[in-house]
């Protein structure tokens, strides 16, 4: 009975998570695989504790793990067997452990010649950037691919393009001398930040999981709120919020709780198309969730110039407020359709769990304490990593053994690639991006788009985003946004970190928006679901972070940027009650069912209280109490009629 389910997620998980279609070798070839997964993060643990070798030497080697495990992970067509390694591939895994090598080898002699390309570089940085953009297919997805080989195609066809977009053009030997030789290609930032922040949160998060955490978390939020109305959705929420904090993956998220929370809310009376979407939109959120955010977060931190720490403080309210108004929308169903929770006698008990697992929360406690005490992110999470496997030791039900802990090594290792290779092919964009000065000018067009108006900007920019992020994952698309239509934010005086958190959460929200939300279309799988509905479903749950973007641009304070205590306050209550006028319109119940003007008042007032200021938060309170007065109103003659 319980072999089932798992199989079913584990098809799901490689259906719509590119990553989790890997081969699955047995004999030489597995230990093989492993032996290089473990080396890899060996490798990044040694430089981690006794410091980081010179940028590109240590993004060359990350970059020659990552294609050489990609390339004996996932073969070159999805029809072949995943049993046998294919000789293509195996050629392919020497050449993306070797191309990135002959950097380290050549060393002394590339930084001697000062950017001046061999006959020997240029036929091997073309070999590495082929070999990234293939790597990119594989495990990224085809979008990401036309993504890169249209600023490709940009850089050599720039005389023959029409106005702004014109530059002189480069060269084979310019463009693959910058995008292969220096740190503002291939071995760019992203790839800096994968190679050093990424690659160790990715590998605690591994661990966290090796001590079941997520089974604790499920099983908290079951105590919490499994008892409520509609209780099985508010675990959801809770658990994927959770979880989100060490996943950084939307479906992974969705196919780890969802196989668990979906079942139980299909059996509580939620219809398989909203009980998809319950997940989806609460596991997508988990990627905005403080303390470890997706890899995205990270790179943010980079390219604003801040501590992660100021990223992660920014994030907070935000991420509240989105998961506030999942919370609202699942609540909301509940009512409309009556749905009770599950007794309290069929659920565990809060003091058992703590007593029992607490103990496996205390990393993330740690590492929150050490990020604020200003310790840097690689420091932090070396110490979390330690301290996961010490805390796993306390109770003999989650004690990992020597083994599992070595495994955790290969796990890790394994979890990176996707991000690795998205950063080294969003590099070669950035590489493009900076040699033709083609940012500035999509910026100005942009702007010249939107007659210079913000709102106009916003939404184009927001319009980017998603498009892109329904191919990309998170952290290519942010590089890419952030790099090609954030300027256009900030050009209006919008600051700098508010332009970025704007196009980070859009790229995220793109898994829950149809037609492409792979994070629904999972959900839909696991509920047995119509993917389209469930997107729909989906979308109306995360209707806050279509919102919450414009709120802290037009409002910064959300994001801690010169806030006071006081208009924080106000701000956020205004917001709140904001987002529960739409979630209640959307859903059609706030204290009784809505009729259809009523959800159109709700709408307008919902959007006046979410937009700051005076001027509109008193109408909209006063449109939003109306409605809840007449509502109340009617619930209670409905109820004394029916007890009359």
């Amino acid at each position: 009975m319980q072999d089932k389910p798992t199989a079913s997620a584990d098809d799901i998980l490689k259906q719509y998570d590119r990553e989790s279609d890997t081969m699955m070798y047995h004999g030489v070839m597995a230990k093989i695989v492993t032996a290089l997964a473990i080396a890899f993060s060996v490798f990044q643990l040694y430089t981690a504790i006794f410091g980081v070798l010179d940028a590109q030497l240590q993004r060359a080697v990350h970059l020659g793990f990552g294609l050489c495990l990609v390339f004996l992970l996932y073969p070159t067509r999805k029809s072949w067997s995943r049993h046998k390694l294919h000789p293509l591939d195996l050629v392919l895994a020497i050449l993306g452990a070797a191309a990135p090598a002959y950097i380290v080898i050549a060393y002394q002699s590339l930084v001697l010649r000062s950017g001046l390309v061999s006959g020997t570089d240029l036929v091997i940085g073309t070999a590495g950037i082929v070999l990234v953009i293939e790597a990119a297919r594989r495990v990224v997805g085809l979008p990401m691919v036309c993504v890169v080989l249209a600023f490709l195609l940009y850089a050599f066809v720039g005389p023959y393009m029409p106005g702004v977009l014109a530059h002189r053009g480069l060269t084979l030997s310019q463009l693959v001398g910058h995008l292969y030789f220096t740190t503002e290609g291939v071995f760019g930032i992203p790839l800096g930040v994968s190679s050093t922040f990424i690659f160790l949160f990715i590998l605690f998060g591994a661990y966290l999981e090796s001590t079941g955490l997520g089974k604790f978390f499920i099983d908290l939020a079951n105590s919490i709120a499994g008892w409520a109305s509609g209780g099985p959705a508010k675990v959801a929420v809770l658990s994927s919020g959770l979880m989100g904090t060490v996943s950084g993956s939307s479906v992974a998220n969705v196919v780890g709780t969802g196989s668990l929370t979906i079942p139980m809310m299909k059996k509580l009376g939620y219809h398989k198309n909203f009980a998809g979407a319950v997940e989806a939109a609460a596991s997508t959120g988990g990627q905005l969730m403080p303390p470890v955010m997706g890899a995205a977060a990270f790179l943010m931190a980079e390219f604003v110039g801040v501590p992660y720490i100021e990223i992660v403080k920014a994030a907070v309210i935000p991420a509240l407020l989105y998961f506030a108004g999942v919370w609202l929308g699942v609540h909301f169903e509940a009512k409309r359709e009556n749905l009770k929770g599950i007794p309290r006698s069929e659920l565990p008990k809060l003091s058992t769990i703590l007593k029992e697992r607490g103990h496996l929360a205390l990393p993330l406690i740690v590492i929150v304490y050490l990020l604020v005490a200003g310790y840097t992110p690689m420091r932090a999470a070396l110490f979390a990593i330690i301290l996961s496997i010490l805390c796993s030791m306390i109770r003999k039900s989650t004690r990992m053994k020597p083994l599992e802990i070595v495994m955790g090594l290969e796990r890790g290792a394994r979890g990176v690639l996707s991000v690795l290779v998205a950063c080294a092919a969003a590099g070669i964009v950035i590489g493009v991006v900076t040699k033709t000065g083609v940012g500035l000018k999509l910026a100005s067009g942009l702007l010249d788009l939107s007659g210079g108006m913000l709102l106009p900007t916003m939404f184009f920019t927001m319009i980017t985003a998603i498009i892109l992020g329904m191919g990309v994952p998170t952290t290519a698309n942010y590089v890419i946004t952030s790099t090609i239509a954030a300027p256009a934010i900030i050009q209006m005086g919008v600051p700098v970190l508010c332009a970025h958190m704007f196009v980070f959460y859009f790229g995220i929200i793109a898994d829950v928006t149809p037609p492409v939300a792979l994070a629904a279309f999972a959900g839909a799988g696991i509920a047995g679901g119509n993917p389209l509905r469930t997107g729909i479903n989906a979308s109306k749950l995360a209707i806050a972070a279509f919102i919450i973007p414009y709120m802290f641009v037009l409002s910064p304070n959300l994001l801690m940027i010169d806030a006071t205590a006081l208009n924080l306050i106000t701000t956020t209550v205004t917001a709140l009650v904001g987002m529960i006028a739409l979630s209640s319109a959307l859903i059609g119940f706030l204290a009784d069912k809505a009729t259809r003007i009523e959800r159109i008042v709700l709408i307008i007032a919902g959007l006046l209280l979410i937009k700051p200021g005076i001027g509109t938060d008193v109408p909209g309170f006063v449109l939003f109490a109306i409605i809840l007065a007449i509502q109340m109103r009617r619930s209670r003659a409905r109820k004394a009629e029916a007890n009359a």
